[in-house]
């Protein structure tokens, strides 16, 4: 069962049920975390209480995109209660690129491995645990808060300070917090984890600045478990061409850490169980653009494809200006 949120004609927010070419209004809840939170209560599965609660009114698909109306997926009605975070190095394709940026060897016994590379070596070796204990820990990153989501079709801000603006084609985990304090994984949505690419390659500790851009998932929520091996498109066009195209294999036969380890290392933090708190949670990729040569331009469209998550995810860039200067902190 995939799931959107979206806007109604009366610009009220509604919960569908993806049925082919339609989308059904689904009754009573008009977000996906009251769903969830509903759920998590009551003891059930989302889509065993959807069933239950039954569909209204049915919707256009593409119209819904095509005028902007689809929401992200998973989202908290105040954004600062919406962890936007990340995990790097976790795919078995993933640490190539990377390596290229960071050439810095230290320990003697291992002098022909940079950081980056050790940090994989590592999630290799231990990022799989089979005793059910935690394992290695993955390299992890912030984001931001909900305020840098953009919804589906929407552009992705880059900021006057960037100096570049990848994409990142990822899965991503989305979770609710229950009343108990406890994480519980909604489901998982198709993301772009839009990075700086050129700030991160300057020096690896420049890694927490580039990551905090704006990011998009979506348009929807598959509920249940990843399956181990799916595999995904990318794009970027360029007016109208595809100047670049590359695929891109996910799920945990492709990766170096379980999602279990992923989620443990996130979550054992106490600050992260805070009732009604959404998570959303990239969890890596193998490919980026920037890897291959490419450097966007604003008006670029990004493309990001996965077929068992239903209609892609497609975001275009575009420069901002910022409102914040140097000197710009008032003395109180």
């Amino acid at each position: 069962m995939h799931l959107i949120q979206f806007e109604t004609d009366s610009r009220t927010r509604a919960v569908g049920i993806v049925s082919g070419d339609e989308i059904k209004e689904l009754n009573v809840y008009l977000t996906t975390r009251e769903l969830a939170l509903e759920a998590i209560r009551k003891g059930k599965k989302i889509a065993e209480l959807v069933s239950e609660l039954g569909t209204g009114k049915a919707h256009s698909y593409q119209a819904l995109l095509d005028e902007g109306r689809v929401l992200p997926p998973l989202d908290h009605p105040d954004p600062a209660h919406c962890i936007i975070a990340g995990t790097g190095l976790t795919h078995t394709g993933s640490a190539a690129s990377r390596s290229k940026m960071h050439q810095t060897a230290t320990t003697a016994v291992e002098a022909d491995l940079n950081d980056s590379m050790k940090m994989f070596k590592w999630g290799v070796e231990g990022g799989k645990p089979a005793d059910g204990k935690p394992g290695v820990q993955a390299e992890w990153f912030y984001k931001g808060d909900g305020s840098t989501v953009v919804r589906p079709g929407e552009d992705l801000p880059v900021p006057q300070y960037a100096q570049d603006m990848g994409e990142e084609p990822e899965v991503v985990g989305l979770y609710v917090i229950g009343d108990d304090g406890l994480p519980y994984r909604v489901g998982f949505a198709v993301g772009n984890e839009a990075t700086d690419h050129v700030m991160e390659k300057q020096n690896y500790l420049y890694l927490a600045h580039a990551k905090l851009r704006h990011s998009s998932f979506g348009p929807e929520l598959r509920l249940g478990d990843l399956p181990a091996h799916v595999e995904g498109v990318v794009r970027i066009r360029r007016n109208a061409e595809v100047i670049w195209e590359k695929s891109f294999p996910t799920g945990e036969d492709n990766m170096s850490h379980s999602i279990a380890n992923l989620e443990y290392h996130h979550f054992k933090y106490d600050q992260f169980h805070r009732p009604g708190y959404v998570h959303v949670q990239f969890l890596g990729t193998s490919v980026a653009s920037f890897g291959d040569g490419i450097a966007t331009e604003e008006g670029d469209i990004f493309e990001i494809e996965i077929p068992e998550f239903g209609k892609p995810l497609i975001n275009a860039i575009r420069r901002t200006s910022t409102r914040f200067t140097i000197g710009a902190v008032a003395s109180l």
